[in-house]
């Protein structure tokens, strides 16, 4: 089933699709994707924090997790893309289990890994840059700047989000964070996936907040399902970012299971 619905944000005439998809346990299974970009970028979202990115420069996984089956339908990876060490972000059974490709993560999950995965995985550092597959990637720092969620994702272990530019455009990865000093400095955002749940990164407000600093031409709230009512509300999220008059087109799509709103 699909719903439309327009978000006209800061007064911009931007209009976001809400497309209502199948659990994300079925996404590879029923083909669930997002076409973003004119159809440049697909995504399929596979799990909690975990989707793969179709480009015209390959095929990306972001944190994958779960079961391989819910891969198998899926293009094969040509490069993997892990923000930090959460079980909801990082398997190293299912890391092994996939078609092998390259893995760029921080240093703290290769000292995870076991002997086999550390030898296709790289490490890159929050500032650092670096090129896989002609794609610029700049790793951008993850963590907590709450003093009652520091436990979570603490700066100096250097969890990551990622910026990648691909076919000239500029594409922002979060990963777990709240909203940092390093991810409001952003500039010239086309697409980005942006987290939001409790208790472990921030809510749909601070996350709007953020946003409207930064400005990304459009953004997907992903990974906003969290713990003892700390699941947050992308339809929330769209309104708070209109009100902060932000000019972003707010993506909204059905991660989870049911529908939005």
């Amino acid at each position: 089933m699909t719903t439309r619905r327009s978000f006209i944000v800061g007064g911009a005439a931007a209009v976001g699709a809400i497309t209502l998809l199948p659990s994300l346990g079925q996404a590879a299974a029923n083909a669930a994707s997002l076409d973003l970009m004119d159809g440049k970028i697909t995504i399929h979202p596979v799990e909690h924090a975990s989707f793969v990115m179709e480009s015209p420069a390959g095929t990306i996984y972001v944190d994958p997790v779960g079961e391989a089956l819910a891969y198998e339908a899926l293009p094969k990876p040509d490069l993997i893309l892990i923000t930090h060490r959460h079980g909801d972000h990082y398997n190293a059974d299912l890391l092994a289990a996939l078609a092998p490709a390259p893995v760029l993560t921080n240093a703290d999950v290769k000292g995870m890994m076991p002997e086999d995965l550390q030898g296709r995985a790289d490490v890159i550092a929050p500032g650092e840059s670096t090129e896989k597959m002609g794609v610029a990637i700049e790793a951008i720092a993850a963590y907590n700047t709450s003093a009652d969620r520091q436990d979570f994702h603490p700066k100096a272990r250097g969890d990551l989000g990622f910026v990648l530019t691909i076919d000239g455009s500029r594409i922002y990865i979060s990963g777990d964070t709240e909203g940092t000093p390093e991810m409001r400095a952003l500039e010239d955002i086309d697409l980005a996936f942006v987290c939001m749940n409790l208790p472990f990164t921030m809510d749909a407000e601070q996350a709007a907040g953020a946003v409207a600093e930064f400005a990304p031409a459009m953004v997907v709230p992903y990974h906003y399902r969290g713990r003892d009512g700390g699941t947050q509300d992308p339809e929330a999220f769209a309104r708070m970012l209109s009100d902060a008059g932000g000019s972003t087109e707010v993506k909204l799509h059905d991660w989870y299971n049911g529908a939005l709103g």
